[in-house]
């Protein structure tokens, strides 16, 4: 079923009627009602221009396989593509999206590791719609401040659960899927480490072992992370941390609005975000998440679609997304903005903090085959089946094998589009 404001499209369009833009998109709550809203206007505000809504599934998984069949098929519509954090490179790699510079968009507005995201061999292919972050939630009842370093989260972790009679010190994403990737890239960052550079996989290095091992121990060792994190997705650690079961919780910006509801969370009104803490040789490190626009490189209308993307990314759009939604604007000089300070539940100063801290996940078109090898092994030593030594040394082989075999390791040839 299609959104009752927009209009259907039809096969064609009547003869010098307006150009008919298709954008497929989630239809529910808040924020299919927000865009239907924008949408709305801009078409009032560009009569030569309908767009059209197409309903797509909510899961990630099942919308990626929905735009691989319709670009594999070459086909010109839909015309905008809401795309993951993580799929530019690879839809820019296959010629499926088209190149942005050519519209002079004002890159330097937003936060600069948005745009690297949206990067693929210098060229940008798609423009930050919101942001989302990995951050570390902190009881404010509990104490007067966030940890500064990764020894201080492990020794508070263990105080409070002791001082307390917590059940836990300290909650994330540990099953073996995307979030246990995003969770040890922050661990991974604190130490100084990356997983990918310049085509080559470095995930097997000093920092990569001590992040594991860290993990590994806060289970087993210091025993202020339950074991069953490792079955844990966002919203296991959510229950957690909501019902005051927990001193910290490392999770994504949309936990902060469900836990404040007092009916529901045992914390509202208790809590506050910093960026995970920094260990030696490193420095907080959030994972970057978020949805970015992209125009299908087969689309008819690239000029009627880019002022649909252009309109969205506008700083009022951004707004009125941040305030009916929560979601974080990537445009940095919103954070300075008192309608922003309104809008989010979280104080925008903390807000940008952790945003200024994000790291892109592996910019390259194969990352979901390289995160699978990396999941595989990083929870292979953190269930204690080898040791991180030995998991991070097959986990970089395997990925640096993909790598050459695609063509992408250190010292292939650059095609350019």
């Amino acid at each position: 079923m299609l959104i009752p404001l927009l209009v259907v499209a039809c096969a064609g369009q009547p003869e010098g009627g307006p150009v008919v833009v298709t954008f497929p998109i989630s239809a529910l709550g808040a924020e299919g009602r927000v865009l239907v809203g924008q949408l709305a206007r801009f078409m009032e505000a560009n009569p030569h221009i309908r767009v059209v809504q197409r309903v797509t599934p909510d899961a990630a998984t099942q919308r990626h396989q929905l735009y691989v069949q319709w670009l594999n098929a070459r086909a010109s519509d839909p015309d905008i593509l809401q795309l993951d954090a993580i799929w530019t490179p690879e839809f820019a790699a296959a010629g499926w999206i088209l190149p942005l510079d050519r519209f002079g968009p004002d890159t330097s507005a937003f936060f600069p590791s948005t745009i690297t995201a949206n990067r693929w061999q210098d060229t940008l292919f798609a423009l930050p719609w919101f942001v989302d972050v990995g951050m570390l939630y902190w009881r404010t009842d509990l104490m007067a401040g966030p940890p500064a370093t990764m020894s201080e989260l492990v020794r508070e972790a263990k105080r409070l659960r002791h001082a307390k009679a917590l059940r836990y010190g300290l909650v994330w994403q540990g099953a073996r899927y995307e979030g246990l990737v995003t969770t040890f890239l922050e661990y991974l960052g604190a130490y100084g480490g990356s997983i990918l550079e310049r085509g080559r996989v470095v995930v097997n290095s000093e920092a990569g072992r001590r992040a594991l091992t860290d993990m590994r121990d806060g289970i087993y060792r210091d025993s202020i992370i339950p074991s069953a994190v490792l079955n844990w997705h966002e919203e296991e650690s959510r229950f957690a941390f909501q019902n005051g079961e927990s001193a910290f919780m490392r999770n994504w910006p949309y936990a902060h609005g469900l836990m404040q509801d007092s009916s529901q969370s045992r914390v509202a009104g208790r809590f506050s975000v910093a960026p995970m803490p920094a260990g030696p040789g490193g420095s907080p490190t959030a994972a970057l998440g978020g949805a970015q626009l992209a125009i299908n490189r087969r689309t008819e209308h690239p000029a009627a679609a880019w002022a649909v993307v252009e309109f969205l990314t506008r700083p009022e759009q951004m707004l009125e997304r941040a305030r009916v939604v929560g979601q974080f604007p990537p445009r940095v000089a919103l954070y300075d903005r008192d309608q922003l300070a309104a809008a989010l539940g979280i104080p925008p100063a903390s807000a940008r903090r952790v945003i200024e801290y994000a790291v892109p996940r592996p910019v390259t078109p194969v990352y979901n085959q390289l995160s699978e090898m990396l999941q595989i092994q990083l929870h292979r030593a953190l269930t204690r089946q080898s040791e991180p030594a030995s998991a991070l040394a097959r986990a970089q082989a395997e990925m640096q094998h993909l790598l050459d075999r695609a063509g992408l390791g250190a010292g292939a040839p650059v095609a350019r589009q």
